[in-house]
């Protein structure tokens, strides 16, 4: 599953019908990746530049995405040089992970300008760079580095663009010699073939050496040779699910698994990389939130355990009675001065038991003081329990955040952010003296079930609230994960067919702590039915008489779901 020379030669030639189009929007939604949107062929493409480390690709992306209020620095420089300006050519740097974006504009004074947007798909050293043609300076880069991160190549503006270290390997595409021929026959137990593909031929990561090896070791390795490249040329894109979720840009045979093929590449990526890629988004995009509400987690957590430990300590009141009551039954028999004595306890049948005491107070004071002990704990049982209850319920909020946080997409943590500065775990942002004006809350997520019925999905605390107790109908079915955290989910219908109860209850399931269960439980009740306490928590509400019904999260139905259904 890697995007290695062969994929990125296949993604180029899928990506040639952009050449002649123009640039008619520049984003740069997360830290590494950039977002170009041409228009080519009476079609708007927004097409992904990513230099993610774990990620880095370029492709065609249709997943929506968050954009910042304020542009980065290297997102104006891209608007500054690129708007507009016509993509003349798209490239691939031998067999590398490197592709070329040639394009054509003009400069302040009108003349022509010829710029290169470099995108090096390369591990920690991915990168993105705007480069002047002609003069080979480097405009502006998504990541700069410095000579003290790397001697070979200055990576900062201003400096002369130097090309990635040239590797002494043959491109496949280009080389009509049958080395691999003797690579073959040379192949041994100690030197594998795969190792002598990877070390002759350019851009083979792991898994396409691993497939063209056992390709080349049929009957007729000039025939797989061939029928092997031709693939690249005529890609199938297929994500095969075994013990490993992989994709290739055609089916591997050493890969065992289901298969599911795609109409392109781009298609194949982001069913791939939604999840994957929208998790480190979120990751990196709500670190502040995430520490904010680990950091009040692991406060609810300590005090928990200190109140409970209170709690177990109140369970000595009737020891503490206890004591004060039998000194008081014997107290011509203790002296000033003694720290303890020893007197028949007839709450235990006259057993012995021994009492400590304070040689500064008399046997009356010393009685008094397990008295007042026995008070104190009393009465705190009764107040440490409610703390316990209070402070529980805000741990169960807090990590029911968190869980949020897990499932949602980037454009999704403002309002998250806004439900933790409004609650007070988080400083509101100031606009001079006055405060911030609150954002609007963003729309719940719409599905579409297979009859057609509208499906409206909550994807955190605010959104459910909006969403049941102001969106829906009175008349309309709310369905949710049975005791865990998730989203609320409203069917548009008084009546809903089984199969779209069943649909919009995988919704719930899916959209939950529980969506990598096999077996879960989701409740469904009329809207009418659904009431919140006064004072309680965003989210939070309380409903008699609903039914259950058990699912197994589906990602595939809810990705069709997504869709309207063709009439």
């Amino acid at each position: 599953m890697t995007y290695d020379g062969f994929f990125t030669h296949a993604m180029v030639a899928e990506l040639q019908p952009l050449v002649g189009g123009r640039v008619s929007k520049i984003q740069q939604p997360y830290q590494n990746e950039v977002v170009l949107t041409i228009r080519a062929n009476r079609k708007n493409q927004p097409l992904l530049l990513s230099a993610y480390p774990q990620y880095a690709r370029v492709q065609i992306t249709r997943i929506p995405f968050a954009n910042p209020e304020v542009p980065t620095n290297f997102a104006m420089t891209l608007r500054k040089y690129l708007a507009g300006a016509g993509l003349v050519a798209l490239t691939q740097a031998a067999n590398d992970r490197v592709i070329w974006l040639d394009f054509s504009t003009r400069d302040e004074l009108g003349d022509d300008l010829s710029l290169r947007l470099i995108v090096e798909m390369m591990g920690r050293h991915s990168n993105i760079t705007l480069l002047n043609q002609t003069t080979n300076r480097i405009i502006d880069l998504i990541r700069h580095v410095g000579s003290d991160q790397n001697r070979y190549r200055l990576l900062l503006p201003g400096a002369t663009y130097v090309e990635p270290p040239k590797q002494d390997k043959v491109d496949p595409f280009t080389d009509d010699a049958t080395d691999y021929l003797e690579l073959v026959r040379s192949a041994s137990p100690d030197v594998p073939l795969i190792s002598l593909l990877q070390r002759h031929y350019q851009g083979l990561a792991g898994d396409t050496a691993a497939e063209l090896a056992a390709r080349l070791s049929t009957a007729d390795p000039a025939a797989a040779w061939e029928q092997f490249l031709a693939g690249f040329d005529a890609p199938q894109p297929t994500i095969t699910t075994g013990k490993k979720v992989n994709f290739s840009a055609i089916p591997y045979r050493t890969l065992a698994g289901e298969t599911q093929t795609f109409a392109t590449l781009s298609e194949m990526l982001d069913a791939f990389y939604a999840q994957k890629a929208e998790h480190d988004r979120v990751q990196q995009l709500g670190g502040n939130l995430i520490h904010t509400l680990r950091l009040h987690i692991e406060r609810d957590q300590k005090k928990q355990k200190k109140l409970a430990a209170t709690l177990r300590q109140s369970a000595k009141a009737q020891d503490y009675r206890v004591r004060g009551e039998v000194l008081t039954t014997y107290l011509s028999q203790v002296q000033r001065g003694m720290t303890s004595v020893t007197l028949p306890n007839y709450y235990a049948d006259n057993a012995p038991l021994t009492i400590a005491l304070s040689n500064q107070l008399t046997p009356s004071q010393n009685a008094q003081k397990y008295f007042t002990k026995y008070q104190k704990l009393r009465n705190s049982v009764s107040f440490v329990t409610e703390q316990m209850a209070q402070n529980q319920a805000e741990l169960d909020y807090l990590q029911g955040v968190m869980a949020q946080i897990e499932l949602a997409s980037p454009k999704d943590l403002a309002d998250i952010r806004l439900e933790l500065t409004e609650g007070g775990y988080l400083k509101a942002k100031r606009q001079g003296k006055k405060p911030a004006k609150r954002q609007k809350v963003a729309a719940p997520e719409q599905f579409y079930a297979s009859d057609g019925t509208i499906i409206w999905v909550g994807k955190n605390n605010l959104q459910n609230d909006a969403l049941t107790l102001h969106k829906a109908k009175k008349t309309d079915i709310w369905l949710h994960a049975k005791d865990i955290p998730g989203s609320h989910v409203i069917i548009d219908s008084a009546d809903p067919s089984e199969q779209t109860l069943l649909e919009a209850a995988n919704l719930a399931a899916y959209f939950s702590k529980s969506r990598a269960s096999a077996n879960v439980q989701v409740d469904w009740i009329e809207v009418r039915k659904i009431r919140k306490p006064n004072g309680a928590k965003p989210g939070f509400v309380v409903y008699e008489g609903q039914r259950t019904v058990a699912v197994t999260p589906d990602a595939a139905l809810v990705a069709k779901l997504r869709q309207p259904p063709t009439r």
